[in-house]
Parts: C-alpha cells; structure tokens; sequence
C-alpha cells in the first residue's frame, strides 16, 4: 500500500460509476467492492457505510487512471478481476495469480477439509499425516500450501505440466515461507514422479474435467483468459480422471488417499472408474455446499 494516495471522495465518486458500469455489463455488483478492498486502504464496511468519502486521504497500490483502466477491461475485455489485481484469497491465503494459473474457487476449499476428515477417519491416519502426499496439476500451488499447513509432518509434491504454472506456485509458497516443505515438479502427471512408486500416501487433485464440446459455452472470464489446458478434459470430460484413476495404484502405498474434484454430474461415472480397477475400497461421492457431486475419494487397496 501506499504507492499512490487520493481523496476519499474521488475514491467514493469512482466506486459509483463502477458500479453503474458494473450493472450495465451484468457483472456482480460485489466484485467493485473486492477490487477496492484488494488495491486500496479500505474495507468493506467503510465502502458499505460509505465513511470512506470522509477521508481526507486513501492509499492505493496504483493511481485512480490506472485502477480505472484495469475495471475497463473489466467491463470490456471480461478479465477476471483476480488476474487485474494478480492475487486472489483461498481458504485464509492469498495467492498470486495470473493467466498461467486457473483461480482457485470456494468449491475447492473442501478438498481439503475432505483430506482432513480422511486421515481423521483412517486406521493409518498417523502414518497417512506423516507420509509423502501429491498436488497433481498443482497451478497457482493452492492445494499444495494447504495440504503443508494442515499436515505439518507431510512431505508435499506439486507436479504441473507448466513451467509458468510452477513459478507462480513457487512463488506462492516463498510466500508462506513453505519452500522446504513443497517440492516442485515439471512434467506430465505421474511422469516425474518415477522415483515415488509404491511410496505416495495420498493423492489430491483438481484437473481438468469440462468435456471439450462445453469448452466454448462458458463465460467468456473463463473460456478467454483462463489456461486451456487446465479446463479441457477431453471428449467426454474424463480423460485426466480416468489417468489418475488408472495410473495411482502404481505410486500409491496400500490404504493410500485418492481424492479429487470434478464436474457436478461426473460422480457417477469417475466411481465406476474406480470400480473397474477393482483395487479401491471405500468409494464416496461427496458434494459441495451446492449440493452437487463435486468430489470423489477413494482407498487404495491392492488384493
């Protein structure tokens, strides 16, 4: 804060005509608010109550012109908020982004509250919680930082094809001062990770699973501005799932964790998955605060 400094009441006199721009372009009201609240020395109180117009100064990261340049692609281009500011909040982070990273959503957030519960629930809970647990398309490192703070005696691998994606996961971590708890790898999938056979604990991931004929049908903040490859999964929606489902009975150790994210409508169908490899047990869909099937986990139990 601090590199730049205006009146509250242009500050105020600026938010108004977000808003009415905001409403014009069908874009979430809220959203002028969460700007304000990431850039500028305010919160949301003081932009409800409207108090702010009473400061006689307000820090901002940038100059009013540049904060209203970057709402205009807002309201033009359709870039995420997230990536005009570079950070958005997950779980209590807060976390670089930019396009090279998909953003992390609230949905996500329960995937770890899932992993939780698991080592919570399991017979080898102590050793799940101490022992080697992959992020598999790891991003903007979100999944990978939480697992590190909620399982301080883990050891945390975070694979992604993207060598942008890794730096900004890296960064990410620098941050949270978590660098000799997360070690990166660049690859495709399971690919670097030949040297963990049989030694994984657990196995979380968000991946791709939006079946490719959707792609197009999404909002244009997503289908334009957010990476392709972290979206796309294939003719059908499974094809990295069905990867994951296929390929982890090779790293994981017995009463290893396999939790993932999905697309509601998937669950289903990434249980049958499993199903059919015939070395999972304990298969449960769960749901996100919607109510919609959003996650699958699983027990990896060889015969």
């Amino acid at each position: 804060m601090g590199e730049a400094l205006t009146s509250g009441t242009d500050l105020w006199a600026w938010r108004n005509r977000a808003l009415q721009d905001a409403q014009a372009a069908g874009i979430d009201a809220e959203e002028v608010d969460w700007l304000l609240t990431a850039v500028a020395d305010v919160d949301r109180l003081a932009l409800r109550l409207g108090t702010v117009q009473r400061r006689a100064q307000v820090a901002l990261w940038f100059s009013l012109a540049e904060l209203d340049r970057r709402w205009h692609q807002r309201i033009t281009e359709r870039i995420p908020v997230q990536y005009l500011v570079g950070e958005t909040r997950w779980r209590d982070l807060s976390l670089t982004v930019s396009p090279a990273v998909l953003i992390p959503r609230p949905e996500t957030e329960l995937i770890i509250d899932l992993a939780m519960a698991a080592v919570v629930s399991s017979p080898r809970g102590d050793q799940l919680a101490g022992g080697i647990w992959v992020d598999m398309g790891t991003g903007s490192g979100a999944i990978a930082i939480a697992l590190a703070q909620t399982f301080p005696l883990a050891r945390i691998l975070a694979v992604d094809l993207s060598p942008n994606a890794l730096a900004i996961a890296q960064a990410n971590t620098k941050r949270m001062d978590l660098g000799d708890r997360i070690t990166f790898y660049q690859g495709a999938w399971f690919e670097p990770l030949e040297p963990y056979r049989g030694q994984i604990s657990a196995l979380v991931s968000n991946p791709p699973y939006i079946p490719s004929a959707l792609l197009p049908t999404l909002q244009p903040e997503v289908v334009n501005h957010e990476p392709a490859a972290a979206l796309d999964g294939g003719d059908d929606g499974l094809a990295a799932l069905r990867m994951l489902a296929t390929q982890a009975p090779d790293y994981l150790v017995p009463g290893g964790l396999w939790l993932v994210e999905m697309m509601a409508g998937q669950g289903e169908a990434v249980k049958e998955l499993l199903v059919a490899q015939g070395c999972y047990r304990d298969i449960e869909i769960h749901l996100d605060l919607a109510g919609r099937d959003r996650f699958v986990q699983a027990t990896y139990a060889p015969a």
